[in-house]
């Protein structure tokens, strides 16, 4: 049974808390199921991932000045340049990591984040 967005809300005035809940939670998975969720990306150049350039079979690698995610995907190696970092590292670099774990992990750990993935 298909449902609006007003008939929804008519629901949750209507009905209990629960099943309410319920079926907010149902549709924002719908929507997220139908739009893919997309993860916040700075726009400038360094929080922008690099495409990995495959080699032989399934294997890809990374240009110079990047690195492999958990994800396969390419991110700028830490420097010292903070445009697009999402965090600043305890040795004064600056990560630009997608993932929180293991961000800073060879810098001696995350001092503070600046935009947490």
């Amino acid at each position: 049974m298909r449902r609006s967005i007003s008939e929804g809300v008519n629901l949750f005035l209507k009905t209990g808390r629960r099943k309410a809940t319920f079926l907010f939670a149902t549709i924002a998975a719908a929507l997220v199921a139908a739009t893919g969720a997309a993860a916040y990306v700075p726009s400038n150049s360094h929080a922008q991932v690099a495409h990995a350039q495959p080699t032989h079979g399934s294997s890809t690698s990374c240009k110079s000045g990047y690195y492999k995610n958990a994800s396969g995907r390419c991110v700028h190696s830490p420097s010292s340049d903070p445009s697009g970092a999402t965090a600043k590292c305890r040795d004064g670099s600056y990560s630009y990591s997608q993932h929180a774990s293991g961000t800073c992990s060879h810098h001696g750990g995350v001092a503070r984040w600046i935009h947490h993935p």
